[in-house]
């Protein structure tokens, strides 16, 4: 079959090296246009046109996919089928029936109706999920409530973030989008509907989403720390200046008696610091001043201390 891709994220890039490893040409890949990108802002290509102009694949880059100029460049390469994986932009029905056989799949990053939208992994690990998944399905009109055809799951590890969690979710999209074109040409893929009344949804990350509220249970403080990372990083404040945790653990001990936020040092290598939360103790290990690099907090501290009784946070609402 002749494919098109849409793509645009490092996710996305295990499944188009694996169709262009695979039976079927990849005739065209569609991605986001150049944008400002990295901590310099520079304007720069997404991975997944980085690795179609490195295959030498043609290479179309819209703003918006419902431009007509658009459309018709893409009829012209006469595709049989479609593969998405996080493209960014709403699929119109006049690009979602453009190929030959009248649907693009979709490799989406959760077990199906569960996690519907754009953070699908971090929505999961945040909710203290123990698995999750991919699912291929046909891109319809409403979010990610087409009819699936293919379904694995993947274990959460303890202590997994969602930079890690979505290296291997991507190689399994990867495996289940090359085993979907196998088998459609065979007319053996049963396409299911969604059970509507069984979904959830992902919305997309806010800064509020990233925001340590103290006041929260440790376990919880962990998971959001988890689920943030590595990108955008979870917050809170010292003296004003924005201090982002990127790993963190539940440390053992008496409820503190301390107001959340509360900052305890120790003299434990591994643990040099413990704050005090909602319920319970939080060790951080991984820290970043804004600007700064990410550090282990023992390196961390050895440029940048937090004292003894330090209060992170809003010193107004703890939190």
């Amino acid at each position: 079959m002749r494919t098109v891709f849409f793509g645009t994220p490092e996710f996305a890039v295990p499944c188009l090296e694996r169709l262009l490893a695979g039976s079927h040409p990849v005739v065209a890949v569609v991605s986001q246009p150049d944008r400002p990108r990295g901590r310099g802002r520079k304007t720069s290509p997404s991975p997944v046109a980085i690795v179609a102009r490195g295959a030498g694949l043609p290479l179309l880059q819209p703003e918006s996919v419902a431009d007509p100029l658009f459309q018709e460049a893409l009829r012209a390469f006469r595709p049989d089928i479609g593969v998405v994986a996080a493209f960014g932009q709403f699929l119109p029905r006049a690009v979602r029936e453009l190929p030959s056989r009248g649907y693009l799949v979709n490799a989406h990053a959760s077990l199906l109706p569960r996690y519907r939208g754009a953070a699908p992994i971090a929505r999961a690990i945040l909710d203290g999920e123990s698995r999750t998944g991919i699912s291929v399905m046909r891109i319809v009109k409403e979010m990610d409530a087409g009819p699936i055809g293919l379904q694995r799951e993947l274990e959460i590890q303890d202590r997994e973030n969602t930079g890690e969690l979505e290296g291997r979710l991507a190689q399994l999209a990867a495996d289940l989008i090359d085993e979907a074109l196998e088998r459609i040409p065979l007319g053996n893929v049963e396409w299911t509907e969604q059970d509507a009344s069984q979904a959830t949804t992902a919305p997309k990350l806010t800064r509020a989403d990233a925001r340590i509220d103290w006041r929260t249970d440790a376990p919880g403080l962990v998971r959001r720390i988890r689920a943030m990372a590595p990108r955008p990083g979870a917050a809170t404040r010292f003296q004003g200046e924005l201090l982002r945790i990127l790993d963190a653990r539940v440390e053992d001990g008496t409820a503190p008696t301390r107001r959340p936020g509360w900052v305890v040092r120790t003299q434990s290598p591994s643990s040099p610091v413990r704050i005090a939360t909602g319920q319970g103790w939080m060790a951080p290990l991984r820290l970043q001043r804004a600007g700064g690099r990410v550090l282990p907090v023992d390196v961390f501290l050895r440029g940048y201390d937090i004292p003894d009784g330090s209060q992170l946070g809003d010193t107004d609402s703890a939190s």
